[in-house]
């Protein structure tokens, strides 16, 4: 792990069409970087505007304000310009956060701000696909990538509850793709039987904690790959059922595989990468990108730092379960106000 190099400067990039509760996270965020940095804030409402702010950031480190389709868009925008070396800041406002979530970075904006200045940058996976696209957490396609098109209706409503809701809809009406999979050149499904889903996963889960790949790590050079064949009715619900436990490895009709490179080739299919859906396409190629991006994270043991193997893999993404603390953040925040601090 690479000591952070001190940074004077921060751009923060936020959604310009998010809501006033956002703006209200991003105010706490920014108020805590402001303390230790020079911030200029910037409202992007497109991919276009995301790269205008990265190339003209002028030596500031990049700090995201949203959730993963965020960090997807502006990984992407770095990618474009050449500059994935550099580290981002991430504070997690999105509706899923399964990145965030995964890699243990605190939903307090202000917390999540402390660790933009004082954690470590941390060398993350990447999957590049072959129409320049990015995958910082998951790409998946089948039932979950249609489950997230009905989904997106919902969001500002009900909130996660539109992904659980999405996915009763489409699971209810898919029937399966008859696309093939291969990994590293190997066939895991040769497209003759319907697929339900495909995923590959860096990080273990999509859709707001659903552990589709649940034996991911963002930082070992692979991607995880799951195929589910459970096409028909009770199969479909079984499937379902047992995704939400991060149990379905054990069904018969789950394949899995790992590496480098994974291409979906078949009838016209949408994926759904980082919750970004694209296509319809015939065929996809994903690859693992040989330098990956950085992203600042909390600060780990050296203990856990320097482990490998197993090791690794066992503590390399176990900090999740306290990226849900500080939940009264927004109390703290109006009586910050109210200080007049």
């Amino acid at each position: 792990m690479v000591a952070l190099a001190t940074v004077t400067g921060l751009l923060v990039i936020t959604n310009a069409s998010a809501g006033s509760a956002h703006q209200e996270a991003v105010d706490a965020a920014v108020a805590t970087l402001r303390e230790q940095a020079d911030v200029e804030v910037v409202a992007t409402s497109s991919p276009e505007d995301c790269d205008s702010a990265v190339a003209n950031r002028d030596g500031r480190r990049v700090v995201v304000c949203g959730g993963d389709g965020s960090v997807h868009v502006v990984v992407s925008a770095l990618h474009r310009a050449g500059d994935l070396h550099d580290p981002i800041g991430l504070i997690p406002l999105g509706t899923g956060n399964d990145l965030a979530r995964a890699l243990g970075l605190p939903f307090d904006p202000a917390e999540a701000a402390r660790v933009v200045l004082d954690g470590e940058p941390r060398q993350l996976d990447l999957l590049v696909d072959d129409a320049h696209g990015v995958v910082v957490n998951a790409v998946h396609l089948g039932v979950g990538a249609e489950a997230a098109r009905k989904a997106a209706s919902l969001k500002p409503r009900l909130g996660r509850l539109a992904y659980v809701v999405g996915g009763v809809t489409a699971g209810a009406a898919a029937t399966g793709w008859r696309v093939a999979v291969r990994v590293d050149g190997r066939e895991l499904v040769d497209g003759e039987r319907p697929v339900l889903q495909a995923g590959i996963g860096l990080g273990r889960s999509v859709g707001g904690g659903s552990p589709l790949t649940p034996h991911s790590v963002f930082d070992d050079g692979l991607a995880d790959v799951v195929v589910s064949l459970a096409v028909g009715p009770l199969a479909r619900l079984g499937y379902g059922l047992r995704l939400r436990r991060g149990s379905h490895l054990d069904r018969p009709d789950v394949l899995t595989a790992r590496g480098k490179e994974v291409v979906a080739a078949g009838e016209p299919f949408h994926y759904n990468a980082d919750g970004e859906v694209r296509g319809p396409v015939e065929r996809r190629v994903w690859t693992i990108h040989p330098e990956g991006w950085r992203l600042v994270t909390p600060r780990r043991p050296r203990a856990v730092r320097d482990s490998d193997g197993d090791g690794a893999r066992h503590h390399a993404d176990g900090d999740g379960d306290r990226a849900g603390g500080g939940r009264g953040w927004r109390r703290r925040w109006r009586r910050r106000l109210a200080r007049g601090r």
